[in-house]
């Protein structure tokens, strides 16, 4: 078994960690004591549950608050903190608090996990990571307590604050707020400034990456020494929160009165970036709403980071590679620094898979239900982008159609491009070369 694991490549060792960890999960949560009925759930519901908790995606067959015992809504929480933070990660904190040796194969397994540019401190990066997670989560607990435990109790507010701090840090999305509502994820606190703040930053911090929380950590406000990525994940994820905000205030909820109106403008442009919470009824959006979420979703995060999504890096290189196109000029630049080919190329293949499986999901679906064709890419841009949003069609979906979304959220979760490289051999490293045309496009 170790044999055959060493041989394993890193991309490979990421998908079958989080795999594994699914069919763990699911295993868990078909035991009878992870249900309020005492019966368990069926395998098929427990595979969905634990492949949306660990793939921190959030969308449910059964609501969390109402279905799931107490037992089972731990387990839920303990795959939403694995899947966030990363299998990896957990898995290298663990053998180096043990006192073990830290093999350079997971080493470079972290590095890719991660994001990060080198395998050089790599180990300490982990402990960075773990500890600044059990911060944010922790300070995100210890804020919302006081507006819980008004409205549910000492002991129902400590577990509500600590659950819903982990689901919003991991971008899961997750709720127990079925216990006024079912289904109604956070539309009860929708102007409460306290838990929305919280709920927002939690989102924000978890989704900007941990090679970003390194630079603001050695350069604290001085941007001009961040990294690249870091500056280009800053300035997207600001852009995009920005412009989404002020599409939703001005065209959206202009019905509303002002405070109502600020708060639910700020939470739906930020939690479509795989967070999946909401404080309005989702359905009550325009289709034009709609569409502006669903584009949100499918750019998600940041690499390295809890959330999901072809991520702002991958937007970022390619809307500067259509502006350098639209100027006509050789090469792609980003913060004075030019972009690689491959770099390029990569961003465009990731767009493409999401396209297609986003689409083809999108319409098998739809035919299939026989519902509305924005309604099923609704769902699949969920899926894909690991966000958890639904109208409320998931519960009622089929097997066919929820397996599709099963799949699209591990697709999500684990990348597009781990997955290709875990799967296709690698270039030998031939010299020979086809003869080369120009093609005209566009």
């Amino acid at each position: 078994m170790q044999g055959y694991l060493r041989r394993l490549s890193s991309s490979q060792m990421i998908i079958l960690t989080f795999a594994l960890a699914i069919l763990l999960g699911s295993f868990l949560l078909m035991l009878p004591a992870s249900t309020q009925d005492g019966l368990g759930a069926s395998f098929f519901d427990a595979l969905f549950t634990s492949t949306s908790a660990v793939c921190v995606t959030g969308l449910v067959v059964h609501d969390t608050a109402t279905y799931w015992s107490g037992f089972g809504q731990m387990v839920i929480l303990l795959l939403i903190q694995i899947g966030g933070m990363g299998i990896v990660t957990l898995a290298i904190a663990i053998t180096s608090i043990s006192g073990k040796r830290i093999s350079l194969k997971q080493r470079s397994t972290m590095q890719e996990a991660i994001s990060a540019p080198k395998v050089g401190g790599i180990v300490s990066m982990t402990g960075f990571i773990l500890k600044m997670t059990l911060i944010f989560e922790g300070v995100g607990a210890l804020v919302m307590f006081p507006a819980f435990c008004s409205e549910f109790g000492f002991f129902k507010g400590v577990w509500y604050s600590v659950f819903h701090s982990v689901s919003a840090f991991c971008n899961a999305g997750f709720d127990l707020m079925g216990a006024k509502t079912p289904y109604s994820s956070l539309t009860y606190f929708a102007d409460h400034p306290v838990v929305n703040t919280a709920i927002m930053m939690l989102i924000v911090i978890g989704g900007i990456g941990f090679m970003t929380w390194d630079d603001i950590r050695s350069h604290k406000l001085h941007v001009r020494k961040y990294r690249m990525q870091s500056k280009v994940i800053i300035t997207t994820t600001a852009a995009l929160i920005a412009a989404a905000a002020g599409y939703f205030f001005f065209f959206e909820f202009s019905y509303m009165q002002f405070p109502v109106r600020f708060w639910s403008s700020m939470f739906q442009a930020i939690t479509p970036r795989t967070a999946g919470f909401n404080t309005v009824d989702l359905t009550s959006i325009s289709e034009s709403g709609l569409a502006v979420m669903i584009l949100l979703m499918l750019v998600g995060g940041s690499p390295g980071s809890t959330a999901g999504g072809m991520k702002t890096t991958t937007f970022a290189v390619l809307l500067s590679t259509s502006v350098s196109v639209f100027h006509r000029k050789q090469h792609t630049h980003l913060f004075g620094r030019r972009i690689t080919d491959d770099t390029i190329r990569n961003a465009a293949t990731i767009l493409m898979m999401y396209l297609v499986l986003f689409l083809g999901g999108g319409i098998v679906i739809s035919r299939m239900e026989g519902i509305p064709l924005l309604t099923a890419l609704y769902e699949t841009a969920s899926a894909v982008g690991t966000v958890g949003l639904s109208l409320g069609i998931t519960a009622q979906l089929g097997t066919v159609s929820q397996t599709i979304l099963i799949m699209l959220m591990y697709f999500g979760r684990v990348g597009g491009l781990t997955l290709i490289f875990a799967a296709l051999p690698g270039n030998q490293g031939t010299s020979s070369r086809f003869p080369q045309e120009r093609l005209t496009v566009g």
